[in-house]
């Protein structure tokens, strides 16, 4: 029987808390080219499971820039390959109901379109949950500790990790890649809002 690896959840919320209002250089910014929330998420939750999946074009791996997978960085990619019903390496989950989320979750922000189009991880929930108690951290736009409540949204969606599978005939953990040569460390971002909210999902107009 396969052993599913558990989801180390303190692992991905303090790494979330770590680089909410910052940017790992190990990792590109695609804060110009899209937006950087789902490869901010896709960190978070490799730091808690360690497993990657690279199977060409469905699976969910960075390597460099330019050689990743689309559910690395595609919100609606992301939410595929997580929900997906096939036993195969890297992280998996299921589509959740709010009180059945836990730090380390992730909710998923559909605004004016018709995809969803925004990914934060939760890193704290209430007891019992509502929307005001239910904490995240997200990058494009920057923001930790932010409520869900303060985004105007059309949708929201919730994704339950459940653990990870394992690569197969190997064990342990993967080795995280190595920072790419062509992104120096950006200097942190300053929040348009003070903490512990982010800077809002887009800009209104006026």
């Amino acid at each position: 029987m396969l052993e599913i690896i558990p989801y180390n959840r303190a692992a991905a919320v303090a790494y979330a808390h770590q680089w909410a209002y910052r940017r790992n250089p190990s990792y590109y910014d695609y804060e110009e080219i899209g937006g950087d929330c789902t490869n901010f998420a896709s960190q978070c939750l490799y730091t808690g499971t360690g497993i990657m999946n690279y199977t060409p074009t469905f699976g969910w791996y960075y390597i460099d820039a330019n050689n990743k997978a689309p559910a690395w960085t595609g919100v609606e990619y992301f939410y595929n390959f997580m929900t997906r019903t096939q036993i195969s390496p890297g992280p998996f989950g299921e589509a959740a109901s709010l009180d059945q989320l836990e730090p380390g979750d992730f909710a998923q922000l559909r605004f004016n379109k018709a995809v969803f189009g925004h990914t934060p991880i939760i890193v704290s929930i209430g007891d019992p949950p509502t929307l005001e108690n239910t904490l995240v951290a997200a990058h494009s736009y920057d923001a930790d500790w932010r409520p869900l409540s303060t985004y105007q949204v059309e949708e929201i969606r919730f994704l339950h990790i459940c653990g990870a599978y394992p690569q197969e005939g190997a064990e342990g953990e993967e080795t995280p890649p190595e920072p790419p040569s062509e992104n120096p460390p950006p200097k942190p971002l300053r929040p348009w809002w003070r903490p512990p909210f982010g800077r809002p999902p887009y800009w209104p107009d006026f």
